[in-house]
């Protein structure tokens, strides 16, 4: 018997007799806001994210000033020509979202068409995301109920940070020390 099956089995044996109790589930699943594209945009650039709302016909203008002359990781199913696919030697990386929280200023990557592998988003030092106002749910529960658990997921908050124990903050050490966020309205 492995350490899990031993473990298991003692929980079955502990619980074994004991009455079926219902636990009341009250979570929200949905919420109205008033601008939900202003929020996100205040959340992400809380996260000291670059962020910029432009609509829809100056988007790819706007990604062209963004990137300039980096060597740019350009996923496929992302609407753009050109690219490069050596995360190693690659500026950075250019991708759209499966979803983005307004509550929380968070973008979730599924890794679906445009949205590049984990490595290609987390290797580069530099990510450029284009979330359309559309992808924007207030909160949580809204963006889980439109997530695929089976796909791998990326939850991303802002440019890569972590604090030392003296509680310095270092940016770039567990994915891109530069995130820019294109809001397509």
């Amino acid at each position: 018997m492995s350490a899990r099956e031993e473990i298991l089995a003692r929980v079955r044996k502990a619980v074994a007799g004991a009455e079926d109790v219902e636990i009341p589930r009250a979570y929200r699943t949905e919420r109205r806001l008033d601008d939900i594209v202003g929020l996100f945009a205040e959340r992400v650039d809380d996260y000291r994210a670059i962020v910029h709302v432009v609509p829809a016909a100056e988007v790819p203008g706007k990604i062209d000033e963004c990137l300039g002359e980096r060597r740019m990781i350009v996923p496929d199913g992302f609407d753009r020509a050109g690219g490069w696919d050596d995360v190693n030697t690659a500026d950075g990386v250019v991708t759209n979202c499966a979803v983005a929280i307004a509550e929380t200023g968070t973008i979730v990557l599924d890794h679906g068409p445009g949205q590049g592998t984990r490595a290609q988003t987390l290797v580069p030092d530099y990510h450029l995301c284009v979330v359309r106002a559309d992808q924007i749910v207030p909160g949580v529960p809204e963006a889980v109920a439109r997530l695929d658990p089976a796909r791998p997921l990326t939850w991303i908050s802002g440019p890569s940070a972590t604090s030392d124990i003296e509680l310095n903050r270092v940016e770039g050490v567990h994915g891109p020390r530069t995130l820019e966020v294109i809001i397509s309205t």
